[in-house]
C-alpha cells in the first residue's frame, strides 16, 4: 500500500506547477506579474478542489488523513454510473454534498475564463470545464477509499457552468456599460 499525505502532494503539485510555469515563461520570452497572478487563482482552484476532492473531509488524530493506493484494491467498492437515482438516499448529509459540489466549481468556472483567453465564449468554457471534473472521477477509481460518482461530476459541471455564467454574464453586461458611455 502507498499512502500520500496532503502535503506531500500538495508540494508534489507545487514543484510541478512551478516546472510549467517557468517552462512557458521561458518559451514566451517572459512573463508579467498580472499574468502570474491570474495564474496563481488557477494554481489556488487546483490545491483547494485537491484537498476536498481527494482527502477526507473529517480529521484523523487532529490531521487530514492520507490518500491510499493498494493495488490489489484498485476499483471503489462504490461506483455509481447511473445519474440521479441515489443522490437523495445514499447517506446522511446528501444536502452538503449537493451543495458542497456544486459551490467547489463556482470558482473555477469564474477563474478558467479570466485566465485563458481560448475559453473566450461559454460553450468553449463549459466544454474546457467538463475535463476537470471527469478527470476527478476517473482518477478516483485507483484509490479504493475514493468514491466515483456521475452525480458529483454533474454536481461540479454544473458549479463551473454556474460560475462561467457569472463571469461571462459580468463580462456582457460590462460591455453592454462600455459601449453606452
Amino acid at each position: 500500500m502507498f499512502e500520500l499525505t496532503y502535503l506531500q502532494l500538495l508540494t508534489l503539485i507545487t514543484i510541478i506547477w512551478v516546472i510549467i510555469r517557468a517552462r512557458i515563461a521561458f518559451l514566451n520570452g517572459g512573463t508579467s506579474v498580472k499574468e502570474e497572478l491570474k495564474m496563481a487563482m488557477v494554481y489556488i482552484c487546483i490545491i483547494v478542489v485537491v484537498r476536498i476532492v481527494y482527502f477526507p473531509w473529517h480529521h484523523v488524530n487532529g490531521h487530514i488523513d492520507t490518500l491510499k493506493f493498494d493495488a490489489s484494491k484498485t476499483i471503489p467498492p462504490w461506483v455509481n454510473l447511473i445519474p440521479i437515482v441515489r443522490l437523495f438516499d445514499v447517506y446522511d448529509g446528501w444536502q452538503m454534498n449537493i451543495i458542497g459540489n456544486i459551490t467547489m466549481f463556482i470558482p473555477v468556472g469564474i477563474v478558467w475564463p479570466i485566465c485563458f483567453k481560448q475559453l473566450d465564449t461559454p460553450g468553449k468554457a463549459i466544454l474546457a470545464g467538463a475535463g476537470i471534473p471527469l478527470i476527478i472521477e476517473l482518477t478516483q477509481l485507483f484509490f479504493y477509499e475514493r468514491c466515483s460518482d456521475v452525480d458529483d461530476f454533474l454536481l461540479n459541471l454544473t458549479g463551473f457552468v454556474i460560475g462561467a455564467l457569472i463571469y461571462f454574464g459580468v463580462r456582457k453586461i460590462k460591455s453592454i456599460h462600455k459601449s453606452n458611455t
